[in-house]
């Protein structure tokens, strides 16, 4: 960074998209990283208030002015990569061609603003499940972000005697956040956890488009209903074990439910817990 900032994205005005200033805060962004040219992560500072649950999602604004349709705001839902315990609120992103939101998020800088709603959605949450052994949790592109955070709750680490991390992309370059997921086995409470049992957490990277030793390379459903996954995992998909949370991208989320749903395994519901817990990342 040379230190400087852009153009502030908040401006105070009466346009389209503005909500009453009570449902929202305005926070910084503190850290960037870019994993290539399409893709990010970013912090932003979290007010003392504000409250979610690993697996929830946050509204985020920005002001725009100089775009075809005008002064604007324009809110977008972002899961929540940080733990619940701390001080900052970490995003991870997609730069979307010609998006609305992602262009002009993807051109901030540290020292730039934005807008949260005090507000966290979502129920992809480790309370939707009831018993279960082995919490699966599987990702494509960005829809890993929520389970960053589900692995920085020791709830998850207790509840569970394995946790299974399936993320698929389409390049190496993408697999975003593996170094995250590898440094587990050398922390401080997780570690211990790991030291006592390796094979409690189990990552199963998949790329489609390129080849990466270790890597499986097809798209999750076709693994599941091939058997490739669990025998790669080396844990067998159990009604009675197994939970599973799905995160990603639309085509990808749909079939693995429905492949999953062939299988017997429910969705829960409000009141009736299910073997699953569905989100689409956009």
């Amino acid at each position: 960074m040379d230190g400087t900032t852009s153009t502030p994205v908040i401006r105070p005005a009466k346009v389209p998209g503005e909500v009453p200033a009570s449902r929202y805060t305005r926070q910084t962004i503190t850290w960037i990283r870019r994993w290539n040219d399409h893709l990010f992560s970013f912090r932003i500072t979290r007010d003392a208030g504000y409250r979610f649950k690993p697996g929830q999602f946050a509204r985020l604004g920005l002001y725009r002015d100089d775009g075809p349709k005008g002064p604007r705001y324009i809110w977008r839902a972002y899961s929540i990569v940080s733990a619940d315990y701390d001080e900052f609120l970490e995003f991870y992103s997609i730069v979307v061609p010609d998006g609305d939101f992602t262009t002009r998020l993807a051109q901030l800088r540290e020292g730039d603003g934005i807008l949260i709603e005090k507000m966290n959605y979502g129920f992809l949450t480790l309370d939707r499940f009831e018993r279960g052994r082995d919490l699966w949790l599987l990702a494509s592109g960005t829809g890993i972000a929520p389970f960053i955070s589900i692995l920085a709750d020791l709830g998850a680490w207790e509840q569970y005697e394995r946790l299974v991390l399936v993320h698929s992309v389409r390049k190496v370059e993408e697999l975003a956040y593996r170094d995250t997921v590898e440094s587990l086995r050398g922390h401080e409470v997780f570690g211990e956890h790991l030291a006592a049992d390796p094979s409690k957490l189990v990552y199963v990277p998949i790329v489609t488009r390129e080849r990466l030793d270790g890597a499986l390379h097809a798209r999750i459903p076709a693994l599941l209903g091939s058997g490739a996954l669990e025998a790669h995992a080396g844990i067998k998909l159990d009604h009675e074990r197994s939970r599973v949370m799905i995160c990603g991208n639309p085509e990808m989320v749909d079939d693995t439910r429905h492949r999953l749903q062939n299988a017997g395994y429910r969705v829960s519901r409000r009141g009736e817990p299910g073997h699953m817990a569905v989100e689409n990342y956009w």
